[in-house]
């Protein structure tokens, strides 16, 4: 059974624990890389990460997009929503339908 993960601010992720999930606490570009490539190398199947961080460490997400494992996914942190996941979503969603199916107005 896969495992997990939520990284980000403390502030952001710490109410994960008491669903069980296991929190990474990360601020700086050097600690998010390590801590991503940890855990897709540990069993981890899904990563849920905060908008602000992911933003230091794209390139290191990008590598793991093309994979089967981890999922690695884009959630707001205390700071707010800064629509990064929801484009991510249709990103991922254009690729495997071929085209836009979320509508907005």
């Amino acid at each position: 059974m896969y495992k997990i993960a939520v990284v980000g601010d403390y502030d952001s992720i710490y109410g994960f624990a008491a669903l069980g999930l296991s929190v990474f606490p990360a601020d700086d570009r050097e600690t998010l890389c390590a801590v991503l490539r940890r855990l897709a190398e540990s069993g981890y199947g899904v990563i849920y990460i905060t908008e602000s961080k992911a933003a230091l460490v794209q390139d290191v997400i990008e590598e793991y997009r093309e994979r089967r494992l981890p999922a690695v996914i884009l959630i707001p942190g205390v700071s707010g929503n800064t629509g990064a996941g929801i484009a991510q979503v249709k990103k991922s969603v254009e690729q495997a339908v071929g085209s836009d199916i979320i509508f907005t107005d």
